[in-house]
């Protein structure tokens, strides 16, 4: 993991096209702004992780329900 120091008003480049500038400071929060192209997705971790979770389990129902209607076929 890369670690960088920046304060209010600094930015980060990554690659050609993102970039993370430092916003606000308050506390122990930092809000960060985020400039990236609109095909990149940019979610908070948690979110991430919960559509991860959904798409797993959506493709688990398409191979059971694929499954469900070879073995109707296979009965006919």
């Amino acid at each position: 993991m890369l670690v960088l120091t920046r304060k209010l008003d600094e930015s980060i480049i990554i690659g050609d096209n993102i970039k993370l500038t430092v916003v606000e400071i308050r506390g122990d929060q930092v809000k960060l702004g985020i400039e990236a192209p609109r095909e990149i997705p940019v979610h908070r971790e948690e979110v991430y992780r919960e559509i991860q979770e959904e798409n797993r389990r959506a493709a688990q129902a398409a191979r059971l329900s694929d499954l469900s209607k070879l073995i109707e076929e296979r009965k006919e």
